[in-house]
């Protein structure tokens, strides 16, 4: 069988609806000819004309955060402790390699309406449907209807979210990296915003993320084209950019099948 490659992960771009105001990434772009006076400076005597059509080289400057884009969050993100307090969250650059790549499943939760927090329940019923046991250190992913609509205005306050229930969940069971094609693994703040004020009850504030307090796991965000996957069956390659101590790295998600 002809293996096949899809990605799963979004661009870079200059888009403000990718997150929150004043939270999105942005590019500047410098052309072959715009950099052909730099070039030339390296080399006393050379001018623009003498290069090959009087071009330099094409470069980008980019202002982002490690949650820009595409992303891996470690769990120092989520809390500065973990394992109930027992020791420091991890770094995005300890992430075990072998975490990284491995057999992968697709929940899918397009269905559910925006801002519904995924209970315990809900994740054994879609695994019952689509026939799969967990095993430790699959690679799970959350398809939300938050996907259909990246970049696109409201894309932040997409899609369905996990709780602390659902986190547990899996982590309990051995998982250790999940994704989701929403802007947060959580429900998005705007739908918990309304039941905060109902309720004042801080528990339900990050909820999902806060289960990192008690066992360590990590976390991709903002995935891509997670319809066009199968249920399982499929490898998934993520290994984030290496930044030193940081909360996540940018990351190209890549699921290979056949």
């Amino acid at each position: 069988m002809t293996r096949r490659f899809i990605d799963l992960s979004v661009d870079i771009e200059n888009n403000e609806n990718t997150d929150p105001p004043g939270f999105s990434p942005r590019v500047t772009y410098l052309t072959h000819q715009e950099s052909a006076e730099t070039v030339a400076h390296f080399f006393p005597g050379l001018k623009k004309d003498d290069l090959p059509d009087g071009e330099g080289w094409a470069i980008e400057s980019i202002t982002l955060t490690t949650h820009n884009g595409t992303h891996m969050d470690a769990p120092w993100h989520f809390h500065s402790t973990t394992d109930y307090g027992s020791r420091r969250a991890p770094f995005i650059d300890e992430i075990p390699l072998d975490h990284c790549f491995r057999p992968g499943v697709k929940l899918d939760f397009r269905h559910l309406p925006d801002g519904h927090v995924v209970s315990a329940a809900e994740i054994e019923n879609e695994l019952t449907r689509i026939k799969h046991t967990l095993e430790p250190l699959d690679i799970v992913l959350v398809n939300t209807s938050a996907g259909a609509v990246f970049g696109q205005p409201g894309y932040v306050d997409k899609g369905c979210g996990m709780g602390r229930e659902a986190t547990l969940y899996l982590t309990e069971r051995g998982i250790r990296v999940v994704g989701t094609d929403a802007w947060s693994w959580d429900p998005p703040f705007s739908h918990t915003a309304r039941r905060w004020a109902e309720t004042h009850d801080p528990a339900i504030i990050w909820e999902g993320h806060k289960a990192g307090r008690e066992i360590p796991y990590w976390q991709i965000e903002k995935l891509h084209n997670l319809e066009a996957l199968p249920s399982d069956g499929f490898t998934v390659v993520c290994f984030p950019v290496k930044i030193r101590e940081a909360s996540a790295g940018w990351t190209r998600v890549v699921a290979i099948l056949g």
